[in-house]
């Protein structure tokens, strides 16, 4: 059978490609919307599973270990659906516009307390974790690829990958600084409830699905790229095992894992630290807040930094900062307050980093088509999505167990052995994972040289 290409534009990366301000806004505003879902569920989730519901260490893991190997098979599924979706709407857009109602109401079932006891709770708990998981993996690897749609140019991207990581900043702010102000005014008591949490998903989940409407209605698919018609079917198989050669993929999404297991379970635990190392629930607030603030002055820096020391470059002197302040936290945050926020600022600032690996995975697909001739925008970010959800388990799984081996006893005056073991948790183990997580990084070889001649030469296949 003739291959014929077909006749669909292409927007070529020429120097005349540039980033559109108001493009870039609508963007960011579907990373405020996962915002909205995935900052209660990272770092309040755990501590509602312990001291709301009521639920072991051992179940806590179960749910998380069954919640992965779900994924497993769920992301690359969503991922491979994304790519073979043809609409009038687009390719990815839709799942913008449908899913987000799923998610919320998912957002609102996974802070509930039903009223049942025994493995019937664990049970509820489980489905409705998977629930918010699976809206959640549907949206975000539709999301993810659509930058690479939106534009074709790798700075460009990597510019409206900084808005993302603005807009999520934005929105961490808001709920670093409300978050648990709302969850005890709902509750109604100075301690926490399920009342208080309950109420402020709800909250988050009203605010959530107007961010996700506009972002698809505004930010239309513009990049096509002409492909080869045939009639041969590739199967989701032989892609997973062709994206699997892609050698730059594999070391960001390596990155990314080690990276997630740091900065996640870090957050996630981080709650436990304040209130009983440093010994305040009022703090929780001020803290979380200043560090998502400097998070935000840290995104504007991504473009100048990834311009001037390129992608890895910037990630690695971030990452080594990093793990400075985490050494520094485990040594000086309880000292007093002074320490404890100044060693956040320059925390938080460092968590930045983490919106350059959305750039990276850009470049990535760009290399896997140049290299081997894939393009499965839908099936690369289900990698990175899958990535992500297993350093959720990971660290869901592995902190909750250290949790109970240090002593750690829920609403309760911890011993001084446990609050050893919660500074290490927090931040030792955090630390020692974003070492490794710049390991991958040295064989990373996508810099601004490569890139401009891998984009160059997939214009001129096109063409041809």
């Amino acid at each position: 059978m003739a291959k014929a290409m077909t006749s669909a534009p292409t927007i070529g990366a020429t120097p005349k490609e540039k980033t559109k301000l108001s493009l870039g806004i609508f963007y960011s505003l579907g990373e405020v919307g996962s915002q909205l879902s995935w900052y209660m569920i990272n770092t309040y989730l755990m501590i509602f599973y312990t001291d709301v519901v009521g639920i072991s260490a051992g179940a806590i893991s179960m749910i998380m270990l069954i919640a992965r190997v779900w994924d497993a098979i769920n992301d690359p599924m969503m991922g491979v659906i994304a790519d073979k979706t043809q609409t009038r709407w687009g390719k990815l857009r839709p799942y913008l516009f449908f899913a987000p109602p799923f998610l919320a109401v998912f957002n609102i079932l996974t802070f509930t307390v039903f009223p049942v006891t025994g493995m019937l709770k664990v049970l509820l708990c489980l489905v409705c974790y998977i629930g918010a998981g699976m809206a959640y993996t549907a949206i975000c690897i539709t999301y993810g690829g659509l930058v690479n749609l939106i534009a074709r140019d790798s700075q460009v991207r990597m510019n409206y990958a900084t808005f993302r990581n603005i807009g999520g900043s934005v929105v961490s702010i808001a709920l670093s600084a409300f978050a648990m102000p709302m969850i005890l005014f709902f509750s109604q008591d100075k301690v926490a409830n399920a009342q208080g949490y309950f109420w402020t998903a709800v909250v988050c989940s009203a605010i959530m699905l107007p961010a996700f409407f506009l972002c698809a209605l505004k930010c239309k698919e513009t990049v096509v790229i002409p492909r080869l018609e045939t009639n041969e079917k590739k199967s989701t198989v032989k892609s997973l095992l062709t994206l699997m050669k892609n050698k730059m993929l594999m070391i960001t999404i390596s990155n990314v894992f080690l990276g997630a297991i740091a900065i996640m379970g870090r957050m996630g635990m981080l709650a436990y630290y304040i209130i009983y190392v440093v010994g305040s629930y009022e703090l929780i607030g001020p803290v979380f807040t200043t560090m998502t603030v400097m998070q935000l002055v840290g995104s504007f820096s991504l473009p100048w930094g990834t311009k001037t020391f390129g992608k890895r470059g910037y990630l690695t002197i971030l990452s080594l900062i990093q793990i400075a302040t985490f050494v520094a936290m485990f040594f000086f945050g309880a000292t007093g307050k002074l320490a404890l926020f100044g060693i956040s600022i320059i925390s938080g600032f460092t968590n930045a980093g983490g919106g350059i690996s959305t750039g990276m995975l850009s470049d990535c697909i760009e290399y896997g088509d140049w290299k081997y001739g894939i393009r499965e925008v839908g099936l690369t970010y289900s990698f990175l999505s899958f990535a992500v959800k297993m350093a959720t388990a990971v660290t869901g799984t592995v902190t909750v167990l250290l949790l109970s081996a240090v002593g750690y006893v829920p609403n309760a005056a911890q011993t001084a052995s446990a609050t050893l073991g919660i500074n290490v948790i927090v931040n030792l183990l955090p630390a020692a994972c974003v070492v490794l997580s710049l390991i991958p990084m040295i064989f990373y070889k996508l810099d601004k040289k490569a890139m401009d001649q891998i984009t160059s030469e997939l214009d001129a296949r096109a063409e041809a």
